[in-house]
C-alpha cells in the first residue's frame, strides 16, 4: 500500500547567512522546505518532503522537524546557500547573495506516494520550472509559493533579483493555491493594490491566492477576500514567515472554510516568529495562541 500524504513539499533546504540591519549575523540551516514542512507538520497534518543537499551537507537533514522516514532525500553536485543583509528593524527589506544553488527537481525525483497536496517550496528560479507543476497537477492539488518563479541568481556573482515570470499565465491554471508577498503581487501584475493583485492572478487562473505582508495576510477564492492580522509580539524568528503562513493555510484548508484557515496560518505565523528556527509546537499550542492573542469569537475581516 502506498504511503499517504497530506501534503508533499519539494524544495532546498538552504544554509542562510542572516544578517540584521546593526550588523548581526546569525547562521542558520533554513530553506522553505523547513519551514513550510514544520507549520504543517504542527496542524497535526501527515507531511512528506522532497529535497536535495550535496552528500558532505547531508548533517542539515537533521534540522527537519518532521519524522526522517518522511524526509526523501536526493543528493546534489551543490547545496543552496543564501546570504540575506536586513536593511531595517522590522526585516522588510533585504539584499540577498546567491552562495550555491542545488539541482533542479524533475518528476523522476518525485516518489511514488498518494498526496493531496504537492507544495512547491522552491527559493531560486530554476529550482523547478512549469512543466513539473503541470505534471504533478495531472496527481493531485498544487500550491506554489512564487519566489522561486520570480527570483533569479546570477551564476558568476552571486547577486540575486526579480523579474517577472513569463509563463505566468499558461502556467497559473494549473495552481490551485499560489502564494506571493506585495512586492511579487506587484511584480507579477504591475499593481502596488494588493486586492487588485489578488483578483488577477485569480483571473489569470489560480484558483486561490495568498498575499502576505508584515501586518496581516489576504486570501482570495474568486468569491470573497479575507484580511486577517499578524499578532507576534516580537520578530526574532521572522525568516520563514511566508513558508509557515501558506503551509498553514494549505493544509487547514482542506478541511476548514477560507475564513477559519486563514486565521488558523495567521495564528500559527504569529507564534512562531516569537522564536528562531521551525515551529516546533503542536496544534493545542497553536489553538491556545490564537485564543489569547484574538480571542475566541475573532473572526478575519471579510473585505467586500
Amino acid at each position: 500500500m502506498k504511503k499517504h500524504y497530506d501534503i508533499l513539499q519539494i524544495g532546498h533546504i538552504s544554509l542562510d547567512y542572516n544578517i540584521d540591519y546593526q550588523d548581526n549575523q546569525i547562521i542558520e540551516v533554513g530553506g522553505a522546505v523547513i519551514y513550510s514542512s514544520a507549520s504543517a507538520y504542527a496542524g497535526g497534518y501527515k507531511v512528506g518532503v522532497v529535497t536535495k543537499v550535496a552528500p558532505e551537507d547531508r548533517e542539515r537533514l537533521n534540522t527537519f522537524v518532521i519524522p526522517k522516514e518522511d524526509v526523501f532525500y536526493i543528493p546534489s553536485k551543490e547545496s543552496t546557500s543564501i546570504r540575506n543583509k536586513y536593511h531595517t528593524a522590522d526585516k522588510e527589506r533585504r539584499t540577498c547573495t546567491c552562495i550555491g544553488q542545488g539541482d533542479s527537481f524533475v518528476l523522476a525525483d518525485i516518489p511514488d506516494v498518494d498526496c493531496d497536496i504537492y507544495h512547491f517550496a522552491g527559493l531560486i528560479y530554476g529550482d523547478f520550472d512549469g512543466k513539473l507543476i503541470k505534471e504533478l497537477s495531472k496527481k493531485g492539488k498544487t500550491a506554489v509559493d512564487v519566489q522561486a518563479l520570480l527570483r533569479h541568481a546570477d551564476r558568476k556573482t552571486g547577486s540575486m533579483f526579480f523579474e517577472d515570470w513569463k509563463d505566468k499565465k499558461e502556467i497559473l491554471p494549473y495552481i490551485d493555491y499560489l502564494k506571493t508577498d506585495t512586492a511579487e503581487a506587484e511584480i507579477l501584475t504591475g499593481q502596488t493594490d494588493r486586492f487588485v493583485a489578488a483578483k488577477m492572478l485569480y483571473d489569470w487562473g489560480a484558483k486561490e491566492v495568498v498575499i502576505t505582508n508584515s501586518a496581516e495576510v489576504l486570501a482570495y477564492d474568486g468569491k470573497e477576500i479575507y484580511t486577517c492580522p499578524i499578532k507576534a509580539r516580537n520578530l526574532s524568528g521572522r525568516s520563514g514567515r511566508g513558508d509557515t503562513t501558506f503551509a498553514a493555510y494549505i493544509t487547514e484548508r482542506q478541511r476548514e472554510s477560507i475564513s477559519k484557515s486563514l486565521l488558523w496560518a495567521t495564528g500559527t505565523v504569529s507564534v512562531k516568529m516569537e522564536a528562531p528556527g521551525p515551529y516546533r509546537g503542536n496544534r493545542k499550542d497553536i489553538e491556545e495562541y490564537i485564543d489569547m492573542m484574538y480571542g475566541k469569537d475573532f473572526q478575519p475581516k471579510l473585505v467586500k
